[in-house]
């Protein structure tokens, strides 16, 4: 009683291939914190290519705000980036903190070209009044 076994073929989908793009340039915004380091690529009208953080890189508490942690997120934001095809770089940074040199040289040395470096960290014109001054 040899009972017939079929075998299920199962197919592969078929679509369409998606489309390797190429952006040749892009800006990078850094925003620099006490706490952390975020790194944004997108390309020149704005669309997110990739992200990264020092908190993403497995980093935890105060070391996220090392520039250590901002380099280490800065060369896994520029290799996601080169599947794009990305060559060239503006810089748009933002914060006080300490991994905002890190973070260029990080960009710099993965071989990604910074052809400008802004700084748009937000100044206050005698804006509103500032909170009561810290006692340590």
């Amino acid at each position: 009683m040899a009972e017939k076994q079929e075998k299920k073929k199962t197919k592969k989908k078929v679509g369409k291939k998606k489309e390797k793009l190429n952006i040749p340039s892009g800006v990078a915004h850094i925003l620099a914190t006490f706490n952390n380091t975020i790194i944004s690529i997108t390309d020149l009208e704005g669309n997110l290519l990739a992200t990264a953080s020092a908190g993403a890189a497995g980093f935890k508490g105060s070391r996220k705000g090392t520039p250590f942690a901002a380099q280490q997120a800065a060369t896994s934001a520029a290799t996601a980036v080169k599947e794009y095809g990305m060559r060239t770089l503006q810089v748009h940074l933002k914060g006080p903190g300490a991994g905002r040199e890190s973070a260029i040289r990080a960009l710099q040395s993965s071989g990604l070209e910074v052809k400008a470096i802004r700084d748009l960290t937000p100044i206050p014109h005698n804006g509103c009044r500032p909170s009561k001054r810290r006692r340590v």
